[in-house]
Parts: structure tokens; sequence; C-alpha cells
């Protein structure tokens, strides 16, 4: 659950500011990217785990109401993991997650196996344990299933961890962290070794895209006025995805530039709304806009 206040600027260390506004609004990373892949029309299965709490009710009622299976979401005796969420008068963020429920999954169930095993795409950010993640790696390779892995937030990865990914999509911060690399083109180049896609977002510089070593170009954002940027990320890797999935076959590269064509218009219009899941748009206002 994201717990959102917007304010003027961060404080400093030991200062007390004044906020505008306050609000709780369903978020995190894989439900932000679940809920976007499935209004641009994605065939969504939801893994993770809530607590036995409200917040974690909510979550599930807003799985439900999106037309996204959550069969795979186990209940814990922990708390439902938070995002809090400093969103400053420029549209600028800060977040700082607090794992609860996600943090207590150990390993994954067999229906959860069995979910990630039928799927096209298996999408993962680093909110579950990185053995978990290994774990569902190693499911959906067997199975031919292509992976995508948000890097967010940043943790230490075993080595070799993301050249067994597919796709890697990590923000320009997230990148440098990952390979020391503060250009995000050599970052890219870093990211996408050894047969892998790797998209480094931009924010409204766009993103550069590469694979197997090599940088392929660079995807302009679309320019607008953005008045809060939480789940800009989400929105493009979701709708990204969904895209791509479209196609019923491995990402080319014509598809992967329809994919992107999609992902940026979808990002850049929901930075133009307050909030996670609810400034993302629909397949029918994305469409319109590429009309």
């Amino acid at each position: 659950m994201d717990l959102v206040v917007r304010q003027p600027r961060l404080p400093r260390p030991g200062e007390t500011i004044f906020g505008s506004g306050f609000e709780t609004v369903p978020g995190g990373k894989g439900v932000n990217q679940a809920v976007a892949a499935a209004r641009i029309g994605g065939d969504v299965d939801f893994l993770g785990a809530v607590g036995a709490d409200l917040y974690g009710a909510e979550l599930r009622a807003v799985l439900a109401t999106e037309g996204i299976r959550c069969t795979g979401l186990a209940s814990s005796s922990d708390p439902t993991g938070t995002a809090h969420i400093s969103v400053l008068d420029s549209g600028e963020n800060s977040i700082v997650v607090v794992s609860g429920a996600n943090g207590s999954v150990a390993t994954l169930d067999a229906a959860q196996r069995s979910t990630i095993a039928a799927a096209a795409f298996l999408v993962m950010q680093c909110e579950l344990p990185v053995p978990v993640l290994m774990e569902a790696i190693a499911v959906a390779r067997e199975a031919g299933v292509f992976t995508v892995l948000t890097p967010a937030p940043v943790i230490a990865l075993p080595a070799g961890f993301l050249a067994s990914v597919d796709l890697v999509v990590p923000n320009q911060l997230e990148a440098e962290e990952l390979t020391g690399e503060s250009d995000p083109v050599r970052a890219a180049e870093a990211l996408s070794a050894a047969k892998t896609w790797a998209i480094v977002t931009l924010g409204a510089e766009g993103c550069v895209v590469a694979f197997d070593g090599e940088v392929l170009g660079l995807a302009p954002a679309r320019p607008v006025v953005a008045v809060d940027t939480t789940a800009a990320g989400d929105t493009f890797v979701g709708t990204l995805v969904a895209r791509l999935a479209m196609t019923n076959a491995a990402p080319t590269e014509d598809s992967m530039v329809d994919a992107l064509r999609w992902a940026t218009v979808a990002s850049s219009v929901s930075v133009t709304r307050v909030g996670a899941t609810t400034s993302m748009p629909s397949f029918d206002e994305v469409a319109a806009i590429l009309a």
C-alpha cells in the first residue's frame, strides 16, 4: 500500500515541515505493473504475499476489480508491505519500501510454479527475496518463459543473476548502481551483455535500448507537464510487456519498437495524474494518442 505525502521539498535531517496532502493508494511495484499490463489488455496472474489486514484485503479487491487472477497471492502473518512516498510539488518523488509480507516469502508453492510455467512472460521486481526470484527464473527458463526484471529497490544481486534474465528495465540511478556506469548508454551496454535486452529509462529524456552489449538507440519521451511521477516506470514496464505478449512470440527488434511506443505514451499519461494505479491509462486512451 502506498502512503503518499505531498510536500514542497524534502526536509533536512532533524527538520519538520508541513505537507499539503496525504492519501493511501493501492500500489507496490508488482501490483502497479500488473494493473498497467491488465489495462492495456494483458492477461495477468499475480504472485506475492499480503498480510491478513485491511491493506491486504484492499489490494486483493483492487486486483479482482482489474480482472487480475491472484490465486498465487499468499497470506502472511506479517503485515502487508508499504511504500512511504514523498511527492514534491515539482512532481518528483522519493520512496521508502517496508517489505512486510513480501519479505516473508521463502519459496514458491506448487501452484505458483505451475502458474509461472504456463505463462508467456514472467515480470519480477526486487520486492521479493532474491532466492525466490532465482527460483522463479529457474522455473521460467525450464518452461521457455521470457523473463523481465525491474531491479528496484536496488539490492545486491548474485554474480550472473542479471545475465540470467531476458530483459532488465532499470531507471538511470538503478542502472548506475548495478553497473557503476554514470553514462546510461554505457550502463545499457553492460546490462545487455550475454544476449540480454536492457532498457534504461531516463524520465523526460526517454530511454536507452540495448541488446547483447550493443545500444540500438534512444527512444524519446512524449513531452507532458508532470504532476506526479509515482509509478511512471511501472506503467512503462507493464505496458511494454503487455504489448510484447500480444505478438505470441519472443520479442524482436520490431515488436520491441512497437511496445516502446505504447509504453512511452502510457507512462507519459500516468505522470499527468496523481497516484500509482489511479494514474494508469486504458488501452483506448493510449490507442487514441497513437492513432
